[in-house]
C-alpha cells in the first residue's frame, strides 16, 4: 500500500474534501482506503497504483508535495 496524507490540520468547517480525493480516484478506476483521524485524513492506494493515483489527483487540481 502506498500512503498520502492530507496536510492537516482539516478544519470541521470544511467539507468535501476526502470526497473530492476519492471522487478522482474513482474518476481513473482506482479504489482506496481512507482513514479519518481528528485533525487530518490519511488516503492509501495500492502501490502499483501510485502513479496513476497521483495524475488523477494532479488533474482534479491537487497539489503534491
Amino acid at each position: 500500500m502506498a500512503r498520502a496524507e492530507l496536510q492537516g490540520p482539516i478544519p470541521f468547517a470544511e467539507v468535501g474534501v476526502l470526497s473530492s480525493i476519492a471522487g478522482a480516484l474513482a474518476g481513473a478506476g482506482l479504489s482506496l482506503f481512507a482513514l479519518s483521524t481528528y485533525d487530518t485524513d490519511y488516503v492509501l492506494v495500492k502501490e502499483r497504483d501510485l502513479a496513476a493515483a497521483l495524475d488523477a489527483l494532479r488533474t482534479a487540481g491537487g497539489e503534491i508535495v
